[in-house]
């Protein structure tokens, strides 16, 4: 039956993708949201850049187990900082001159990280390339969705998840070329510092093309310059459409700021903290499912049933290149068939993904058993987990506490993001684990967390395909163990859309 859905899906997509509106400039919009997506490029790379080079940095820095999941993982400290700070920036500096801003970061990042000669200044310019994925990772999708008519606004976003999959498997291949032939020696000493700075090439093509598109409308209605708000909304539709389009802008700014008085008091009350509980494990399961683990120590993994790092380096190319067909698969059919069912397929798939790989280790059977463990987890991963969590934090806020609600699912994310990277070297180092297990331990530890992520989705979270956000709250807390359900917001609260602009 998916197999079915998939042919339907295909043989639409062309009036989905290329078929121009009547009202949009559908070829501007595609433009200025494929420079925006540069962010998401840059997000990919600079988190994935690590995985070629860990090994090497841990021989030229004499690196502990807990130094080198901290190597790896520092990175997610600065991401937690950057999120924090990227609401703030983009409401202060507009999201042009943020993004911006992060492209000058990544740069920063990717030249210090590469020249020095001391762990803790590897470990400060890792730091500030964090920074710059925590703000892109938001401010980003943001831009994206104010510049995007209602009606291109799935493609948009589509667009960036597509970004970040794709910086992650340019770079895979990037760290293969420089390690191919090359000695382990050259590797210690140089090769790490040329993956990481081949960063600065997309950073470099980011800064050049960031100011060649306008700066969002929304934004600069709530600085009150309404005549260039009006422009841009020109150039993406036809005049009459962009008064308009101006005038539900104004509207929905208003409705956001009455809205944001009223989430203070809201969350006072049992159903949203319930929602917001829900909403936050959703997102910090994603992390607990092992995902990270592959896309950041996939080359460590496979090297010791690969026969080295470069036969290892190549392999990963490929854990990204089915990430994005999974990914693919997911977008195709996650309205067709629901969130639940992709949960359930993929978090047992995972499972069996990740318990091929262990028996590989375990073994120690060389050959393709590992690899092959690990493409079907990232696949199944993509899509489900993948494409999922993010709808799903999206659709189960109500609108009055929808703000506040990702802003700490999206915390929570990079939290447990952190831990998983942190102590994976540990588990992975661990003598008696090694001497009895050869790193399998770590494996079968992810795979029953799938069983259990799984089972939590399944028990509390309903099936949100087809539900409107307005009737949400009432779904979400249907499954809410013991009584009748509390409101999370007045009856006569405004609904309010979750990104305002060209709606």
């Amino acid at each position: 039956m998916l197999l079915s859905d998939g042919v339907e899906i295909m043989a639409s997509i062309k009036d989905v993708v290329f078929v121009q509106s009547e009202r949009h400039d559908v070829k501007y919009v595609l433009r200025i949201c494929a420079v925006a997506a540069l962010g998401g490029i840059l997000f990919g790379y600079d988190t994935s850049v690590i995985s070629g080079a860990i090994d090497s940095l841990r021989d030229y820095f004499q690196l502990s187990p807990a130094e080198t999941g901290w190597a790896v993982s520092n990175v997610v400290v600065g991401c937690i900082i950057g999120a924090a700070l990227s609401g703030w920036m983009a409401h202060r500096l507009g999201r042009r001159v943020t993004l911006f801003i992060c492209a000058i970061l990544f740069t920063i990042s990717a030249l210090g990280a590469a020249l020095v000669h001391s762990f803790l200044w590897f470990v400060i310019y890792r730091m500030i390339g964090g920074v710059a994925v925590g703000v892109a990772s938001a401010v980003s999708p943001m831009y994206m969705s104010e510049v995007s008519p209602k009606d291109m606004r799935g493609r948009a976003l589509t667009m960036e998840q597509f970004a970040i999959v794709l910086g992650q498997v340019v770079v895979f291949i990037v760290n293969y070329l420089i390690a191919r032939s090359a000695s382990t020696e050259w590797l210690r000493d140089v090769g790490w510092r040329w993956m990481i700075a081949s960063e600065i090439v997309p950073c470099a093509i980011f800064c050049a093309t960031i100011f060649l598109i306008p700066e969002s409308p929304r934004w600069h209605v709530l600085r009150g310059r309404d005549e260039e708000a009006l422009t841009t909304l020109k150039r993406i539709s036809n005049e009459q459409h962009a008064h308009s389009l101006l005038g539900e802008i104004r509207e929905s700014v208003s409705s956001m700021e009455l809205d944001a008085r009223n989430s203070v008091s809201v969350l006072k009350r049992d159903g949203a903290k319930w929602i917001i509980f829900v909403g936050a494990m959703i997102a910090l399961l994603q992390q607990l499912t092992g995902v990270n683990v592959i896309m950041y120590y996939a080359p460590m993994v496979l090297k010791s049933t690969s026969g080295g790092i470069q036969a290892a380096l190549f392999q990963t190319i490929w854990i990204g290149v089915v990430s994005v067909a999974g990914a693919i698969l997911g977008a195709w059919i996650i309205d067709r068939k629901g969130r639940l069912p992709l949960i359930r397929v993929g978090s047992v798939a995972m499972c069996i993904g990740l318990l091929i790989v262990s028996w590989a280790l375990y073994t120690q059977t060389t050959g393709l058993l590992a690899l092959t463990g690990m493409l079907l987890f990232m696949f199944a991963y993509g899509m489900s987990w993948g494409p999922v969590t993010w709808t799903l934090v999206a659709e189960v806020f109500p609108n009055a506490i929808r703000s506040i609600g990702m802003s700490i699912a999206v915390s929570c994310q990079w939290i447990m993001n952190f831990g998983v990277s942190q102590t994976f070297p540990m588990l992975s180092d661990n003598k008696f684990l090694n001497d009895h297990f050869h790193g399998a331990f770590s494996m079968w530890l992810f795979a029953g967390l799938c069983l259990v992520c799984m089972w939590f989705v399944l028990k509390f979270v309903p099936e949100t395909k087809g539900v409107s956000l307005e009737k949400i709250e009432a779904v979400m807390l249907s499954r809410r163990p013991g009584g009748a359900p509390s409101q999370v917001s007045p009856v006569n609260t405004p609904v309010v859309p979750a990104v305002s602009g060209q709606e």
